[in-house]
Order: C-alpha cells, then structure tokens, then sequence
C-alpha cells in the first residue's frame, strides 16, 4: 500500500508542474457529466410528471372498461357490474372552461374507488363527507391552484355557476380537477351518464362481462406505458441523444489531454519501471488517479448538470406543453439514481477515453521506451479499416431507410449515418490533403501538405467531434427553420379570423353575439367549438367549423376531393388532420365513425389538413353538425370579421362592457405573435444544446492541438534551423489547422443537410405523425461555416502564439534530446 502511495505521489507531480493540462482533463470529464447528467435530469424530471398523470384516479395504468359505440354510458351498468361481483368504480371525464381556459374534469365515487389507483386512497380518509356532499370539494394539484390565483377553500366559476371550493392535493398531475361523480354529472350536463369504469384487483369470482352488459363494454387491458410518455418518446430521445453526443464529444477532450500526458510521462514511466514497479502496479495506480479525477470532475459535473436542467427546464416544459400538453413542474424534483449514475457515467468514460494509454503502459517494455514514436501516429492500415467500416455502416443506415418503420429506426439512421461519417471523415481528410500536395510545387508548400497528413491520426478524433457538432448544427436548424417557414404559413391559414373571444359561460357568449350583431363595423362573427372523444382507442378532437369563406379560402389543406368544403355543409364528411391520418392510415373517401353521446356518428373523409403542435388526432366537421351530435359543446368561443383599422377600438370595448381580460380576447396579430414566442421557446432548448455541443467540439479541438504541440517539435526545429522565422511557421500551423477544419466543415454541410431530411422525413414523421418540406437555407450554411472556421481560429489561437513566442533555445535544445 505504501509502495502504491508513493507512485500516486510520483504521478500527480505531472499536474502539478502541468496545471493547464489537469484543467482540460477535468473540463473535458466536467462538460462530458454536466451536459449528460443535465439531460437526464430534465428526461427524469418529465417521467416523475408522466407518472402523476398515468395515475391520477385511473390513467392507462389501470384496467377499465369503457363503450363499446360511445363516448358515454347509464350508470345502470355500474351498478350490474356491481351487483354481479365485478370490482369496478365509475369516473366521469369532461373539460370545463374557467376564466377563458379549459381544464380537465373528472368525477370520481371515493368509496368503490380501487385502493391502488393513483392518489385515490386520500380522498377516502376523513373527508370523504366533505367531498361527497354538496356543495363538495374539487381536489386540484399545487400549480392549477396557483393558476387560478385563489386560495384553499374559495370557488371558482364555471359557465356562469359555482364549483365546489378548493383543496390541494400532494401528487396529482396539473390541470385536472377531481370532485364526486354526482357533482360532475351536474356540472357537465350529463345526469346518469359515465365515461368508463375503473376494474380493481379483487381476485372474488364475478359474472362473465357479456352476460351482465352484453355487448354494451369492452375490457381495455392496463398499460405499463401512459400515452403521454408514447408521445413525448420522441423527444426524450432527441434530448438524449444531444446528451449522448454532447457526452462522447467531451470525452474526446479527455482523450486528447490523457494522451498527452501519457507521452509527456514517458520518461517517468521509464524510470517506475526501472526501479522494479511492475507494469500491473504501474497500471493499477494510473487507474486509481484516474478514478479520483473521475469522482472530483462528477461531482462537480453533477452540480454544473443540475444548474444547466434548472436552467432548460422551464423551456423544456414550454416544449412539452406546447407539442403535447404535457404539464411540467417548473421545480426539479431528482432522485438519489441520478446522483449515482452521474459519478458513474464520469467514472466510466474517463475509463474509457483513457483505454488506449492504459493498454499501451501495462504492454511498454522497459527499454523500449526510450525510442518512442509519436503516441498519435496511426497506421495506415486503420484507415482502410475505419473506411470500410463506415461503409458498413451505411449499408446499415440505407436497409433501415428501407425497412424500418418506427421511432426509434430513424434515430438509429440517424447515428449509422452519423457514426459512418465520422468513421470516413480521416479516409476524406487524407484523400484531399493527398491532391494538395501532389498540387504543390515549392518545397515549403510540398511539405505543407505532406505535414498535415503526418498530423491527421493527433487530430482525427477532434475532427470527428466538430464534424458531429456542425453535422447536428446543420441539421437542426434546417429542421427549424423548415418548420419555421411551414409554420408561419400554416399560422396564417388557421389565425385567419380577426378577434378571438373566449366568453365565460354559454350566456355571456349569447350576449357578446346579440352586442357584436348591432356593431356596423362587423364584417362576420364565426363561432367555434370542440368536443373530446375517442377513436381507434386514442384520444381526439371534433372541430367544429362554421360554413364561411374565411375558413374556405385559409384553411391548411393538404390535399382534399372536389367541392369538400360544399360536402362537409349537410354533416356526414369530414376533414381529418396530417397526424389523425397516417396513425390509422386514412385517406381521401375513407369512413369512420366518431363515438358522440347519441351513438356512432359515420363520416366520409373528404380532406386531410395540417395541425402542427397538437398532440392527438383532430378532426373537423361543419358546426351546426357539431352541435348537434355533442349538444353539451360548450358555445363560449367565437371569431370576429372586422376592418383591420376597428380591431383595437373593438377589443377595448369588449373589454369595458364585459369585463373580459387578455385571457379571454385576443387580436389576430398578438395571437400570432404569442405563437411565435411558444414556437422560439420550443426550440430554444435544442439551439442551447447546440451550441453547447459546438464550443465542446471546440474545446477538443484545442486540447488535441495543445497535445501536438510538443511532440511537433522535432518536425518544426529543423525547418526553423534552415531559415524559417518562428513567425512563419506559427502562421503555417495556423493554416493548417484551417485548411482541415475547413475540410470537416464543407463535409458537415451535406451530411447536416442529410441528418435534416432524416429528421423531416422520418423522425417528425413517425414522432408527431406531420411531414415537413424541406428547405435549404444557403445564408444560415454559410454562417454556421464561418462559425466552425472561428472555432477552429480560437482552438489553434494558443498553441500558435506559443510557436510564434517560443524562444530559440527551446528549438536547438531538440537537436541534443534524444528523439
């Protein structure tokens, strides 16, 4: 143990006489956790969310039977079921309106409520009198009451009537408010009716189901995946893999200063070894020094994590909100795994960025190492190697464009395709620094070329890391601002109405219309509604349209049949969104029937339209049609024709005559401008990924030139001995740093565009159900360009200006060295 001590001792005077080397060792392993750990901190913040809600009374997670033809029905049944053995309670689900904004309603019966269903045993505890009988208690999460802006035990209004006072409840997911069943069905119209019945566990013999309801209720079996964590897969996994790269580029930097100080150690290495420290020990301690770097650099990448996830996470809440409705704490909530996977993440890469040297010292022979070679020369052998090996990966890469056909197949065609790149990115190097120097005529430009070949297999690694950052960074933000592009259009078309209200109940809708018709700049009032149902066992949206050339002549259709808009008047057609129809496989003239409280409503598809950024399946019916097959639709929404010169003198005297607020009205132009605001905000997490990732890379880049550094010296002392200034050779390393970095880059670009088309036509397909065109933006080419040779310039900024300082007896003593 002593013996062990003293080596560590030996081996750790190399930083101390090598700060700046140490500092870029624990920056690589600190940005490699930081970045990683921060990432899944966010992911796991989102699943303890998705829990909450998979288990508020009754999620995907519990067995339940529901209507077979119908969104409803008679609670009779409950009570059959019931009396037949069958441990079932009922829940009745509808939304309301409140100030403007709808909320999630759900009726529960606390005492036949299974005892494992989510938060459920609380409401059977003490208070259950309260909660049962009137005028009740509404159970809301922490948030919603902050929402509301009121206190515990005060009653918010819904359509003109009071609902029970308030009452927090620890764990329940956001947006949902929980009061009896009894209560429901008065709030929501619907007297006698449920939406479905949860099933217990009870293991007591029951009647079979047919027998008590007939063929009235299907048995849906639990999940052990909520439909919300399905539809955000995607995103956890376009934040995973930020992470993932973002990680394995931060270990290239620790790779580049391990290496480093590997060859720098060489002679200390030599002299352990010749005074009898076996090649075992010797690699025992260097992991033992490793391992201790590791613990400190993650603890404190942990920390940098959770600052970073803290940070994101109110704009990764906006993301999920905004694409899928899914509410997000705005605390981080994180458990004790994600401490210890973060310092073993760190332990791990830091092993495995350093298996190369670790390998090498316990092989070195004693004597052998008095005549080194150059630790970064590679053999020419492994770049025939690497190449057919990236052609291997995208033989891999084009059969899963061939025939996958799933989620997580276009990611993995996205990493073939990005692996293979960076596997051929040094066989491209060579091949183009092979052409400029059989170019080349002067013998300083000859050996220009041929030193910058020498210099590939040091800097190879680094390369791979800016050409993945810039790769993602192109492709991103084609991506982006294809969908930017898309979107502003589409916004147009769906925003088309002038002013938006949002009345407080049916009545006051009434009376806003009776005042607008008397207004003689009104051009049109355009009401609204929706309705929630079911079909193909998930949830959608009923849209209801008004017959009018403000929707004709803007709505986003795709593609549609003749006269659809003339066809969807007398209410058996419909419209369907680009999601809706490629999840069922639905097209033009197909038909499907809608479950509405009165039965199976049928409808012939005669349009498929875009609907960016909803998370299920819409479709859109004439409004009188709506109303009539969902007749408790709430009739609170409306649209507004009016010259654009009236819109501000109208909004304001709706404001003062009705006491409406900026939640419940909203112009055209704030509507759009709102939109856009949520729209940067979604992606305002990927832009900072990004860029995290590009200054990583560029971080790389500099510890891989600062390794060259030393050990380019005897190359460059005896062009310095034949007359070339310091000066001049500073600026010819300069040049070649740039003329590689160049090279990577004009690479990254086709593969960045390639990665966008991946991501437009087969991730966002497959994720969200929409496809997006796709557009080439030269100008935001041409800036990312000039990004990468900046980040190239700062990499090569210090190890040149050292060349440029460095003073001639540094250079005449590598001629007395042994090398």
């Amino acid at each position: 143990m002593r013996r062990a001590l003293w080596i560590l001792a030996v081996l750790l005077s190399h930083w101390r006489r090598h700060p700046m080397q140490l500092a870029t060792l624990l920056i690589g392993l600190i940005s490699a956790t930081a970045l990683w750990s921060g990432v899944q901190a966010l992911n796991q913040q989102a699943r303890i969310a998705y829990d909450r809600a998979a288990a508020t009374f009754g999620g995907s997670r519990t067995a339940m039977l529901v209507a077979k033809d119908s969104a409803t029905f008679p609670q009779t049944l409950f009570v059959d079921l019931r009396r037949a053995g069958w441990p079932v309670s009922p829940i009745l689900e509808g939304r309301v309106q409140i100030d403007g904004r709808s909320f999630r309603l759900l009726g529960v019966e606390p005492v036949t409520l299974p005892s494992e269903v989510g938060n459920a045993p609380a409401v059977g505890r003490g208070s259950l009198q309260a909660f049962v009988t009137p005028p009740g208690e509404m159970l809301v999460a922490l948030e919603t009451l902050r929402d509301f802006g009121l206190r515990e035990g005060e009653r918010p209004q819904a359509n003109g009537t009071s609902l029970p006072p308030l009452r927090v409840q620890a764990e329940l997911a956001p947006g949902v408010l929980i009061v009896d069943i009894g209560i429901a069905q008065d709030i929501l119209k619907m007297p006698g009716q449920v939406s479905r019945l949860l099933v217990g566990k009870s293991k007591a013999p029951h009647a079979a189901l047919e027998s008590v309801a007939g063929d009235k209720l299907r048995l849906v079996e639990p999940s052990a995946e909520s439909e919300l964590e399905r539809l955000t897969d995607s995103f956890h996994l376009n934040l995973t893999a930020f992470g993932l790269l973002s990680f394995f580029v931060g270990l290239f930097i620790v790779n580049s200063a391990i290496g480093l100080a590997f060859e720098q150690r060489l002679p200390m290495l030599r002299t352990l070894r010749a005074c009898g420290v076996s090649a075992r020990m010797l690699n025992t301690v260097l992991v033992i020094e490793l391992v201790s770097l590791a613990l400190v650099a993650g603890l404190i990448g942990l920390v940098c994590g959770y600052f970073i996830a803290a940070a994101l996470l109110p704009d990764v809440a906006a993301s999920l909100r905004g694409l899928y409705g899914a509410q997000i704490p705005g605390q981080l909530s994180l458990k004790p795994v994600w401490w210890f996977a973060g310092i073993a993440i760190s332990i791990l890469g830091a092993l495995a960025a350093a298996a190369a040297s670790l390998a090498k010292a316990i092989r070195m022979p004693v004597l052998a190492t008095a005549q080194p070679q150059a630790w970064q020369q590679a053999q020419r052998r492994w770049l025939i190697i690497q190449s057919a090996a990236a052609l291997a990966v995208f033989a891999v890469a084009a059969g899963l464009i061939w025939f996958g056909d799933s989620l997580i197949a276009g990611f993995a065609v996205l990493a073939a395709l990005m692996l293979g790149a960076a596997l051929i990115l040094p066989m491209v190097l060579q091949i183009a620094l092979a052409f400029g120097q059989r170019s080349a005529r002067a013998p300083v430009g000859i050996w220009f070329w041929a030193d910058s070949r020498q210099q590939l297999s040091g800097l190879s690694l680094a390369l791979m890391a800016l050409l993945l950052a810039l790769a993602v960074n192109v492709g991103v933000g084609t991506m982006v601002e294809s969908f930017n592009r898309t979107f502003l259009v589409w916004l147009d078309g769906r925003l088309a109405a002038d002013v938006y209200i949002s009345a407080a109940s049916d009545q006051q809708a009434k009376e806003i219309k009776a005042w607008l018709r008397d207004r003689p700049e009104i051009q049109a009032i355009l009401p609204g509604g929706r309705a929630d149902t079911q079909l193909g066992g998930a949830p959608i949206e009923v849209l209801g349209l008004p017959d009018h050339a403000t929707y004709r002549d803007n709505w986003p259709l795709l593609e549609s049949a003749a006269n659809a808009w003339v066809r969807l008047r007398p209410g058996d057609t419909c419209l369907v969104s680009e999601q809706l129809s490629r999840r069922m496989k639905l097209a033009i003239g197909d038909r499907i029937e809608v479950p509405a409280p009165g039965g199976n409503w049928p409808l012939e598809i005669v349009g498929i339209y875009a609907d960016y950024g909803n998370p299920k399946g819409q479709i859109a019916v004439n409004f009188a049609a709506l109303t009539r097959r969902f007749p408790q639709t709430p009739m609170t929404r409306m649209g507004v024709r009016v010259a654009p010169d009236k819109i501000a003198p109208l909004v304001t005297a709706l404001q003062e005559t009705f006491g409406l607020d900026d939640r419940n009205i909203a112009d055209q132009a704030r509507m759009k401008m709102e939109s856009k605001r949520v729209f940067n905000r979604t992606f305002s997490v990927t832009a900072a990924l990004n860029a995290f990732t590009l200054g990583v890379a560029g971080i790389a880049l500099l510890t891989s030139l600062l390794t060259l550094a030393n050990s380019r010296l005897p190359q460059l002392a005896p062009l310095w001995a034949i007359g070339l200034t310091r000066r001049r050779l500073a600026a010819l390393e300069l040049l070649k740093t740039m003329a590689v970095a160049l090279i990577t880059a004009v690479f990254a670009l086709p593969l960045g565009l390639l990665v966008a088309w991946c991501l437009l036509a087969i991730v966002n397909v497959k994720a969200f159900g929409w496809r997006l065109p796709f557009h080439v933006f030269p100008l935001q080419l041409l800036e990312l360009l000039a990004v990468a040779l900046a980040a190239a310039f700062c990499a090569a900024a210090l190890p040149v200006v050292r060349l440029a300082r460095m003073q001639p007896a540094s250079l005449i003593r590598i001629f007395v060295n042994e090398r």
